[in-house]
């Protein structure tokens, strides 16, 4: 390899390795190619480029880029899952640890997250983790369960929302008229006691008491 390649190469690993946030480091001796190229579409469908990689220009990288935990990594021959930003570290693990498993070869050495290094054990727990995809739909079904029925009205169509309000229309003067009812024939005997005392009084006033005359008085 030309240096002018290898200058490149480093400088390639140097902005991989500042840009992610968690990278895994394993043995690929004894895989073929094509077992290669399938763990890397796989891993590219969780976010993670899967490079192998040459030690000595990937310890220069290292350095450049201030990550000199993975030094200790990059024993024999070695291929590296760089995990973006927006992968699911979960995933690439699981990818990583059944392909482990079924080719009976790739070994996990270890890796890196969130700058702190982490072994082939943390990679293996890492594995057994949901993944993101699972996460986000359980905190979605936690969020939206309580609003089913009011999602269910509002998605209701316009006719059937109008309907119900006409219902509870009718059923609140439906109550209130059979609540006023009563009330009515109190008024007549109100007014008929009220009465009373004022026809005795008109009565008293048109027959008065004769006044006694002489002989009486006699």
């Amino acid at each position: 390899m030309h240096r002018e390649d290898k200058e490149r190469v480093v400088a390639e690993l140097t902005e991989k390795l500042r840009g992610a946030d968690t990278l895994i480091v394993a043995d690929y001796r004894g895989l073929t190619m094509t077992q290669i190229d399938a763990l890397r579409g796989r891993l590219l469908e969780h976010g993670a480029r899967f490079s192998v990689v040459k030690n000595t220009l990937t310890r220069r990288a290292a350095e450049a880029a201030g990550a000199d935990q993975l030094l200790a990594l990059l024993e024999g021959p070695s291929a590296i899952a760089f995990v973006e930003s927006d992968g699911d570290p979960a995933a690439v693990a699981k990818a990583l640890a059944d392909s482990a498993r079924d080719t009976k070869v790739l070994e996990i050495r270890g890796g890196i997250m969130q700058g702190r290094t982490i072994s082939s054990t943390d990679v293996e727990e890492l594995a057994k983790l949901p993944s993101l995809e699972v996460l986000r739909g359980q905190v979605l079904g936690a969020v939206i369960a309580p609003l089913t029925s009011l999602l269910g009205l509002v998605n209701a169509p316009l006719q059937d929302l109008v309907g119900l309000i006409d219902a509870r229309i009718e059923q609140l003067e439906a109550a209130g008229g059979a609540a006023a009812a009563p009330a009515a024939p109190a008024e007549p005997e109100i007014e008929a006691e009220a009465e009373e005392p004022v026809a005795e009084a008109q009565a008293d006033e048109a027959d008065p008491e004769p006044e006694p005359t002489e002989d009486q008085e006699a």
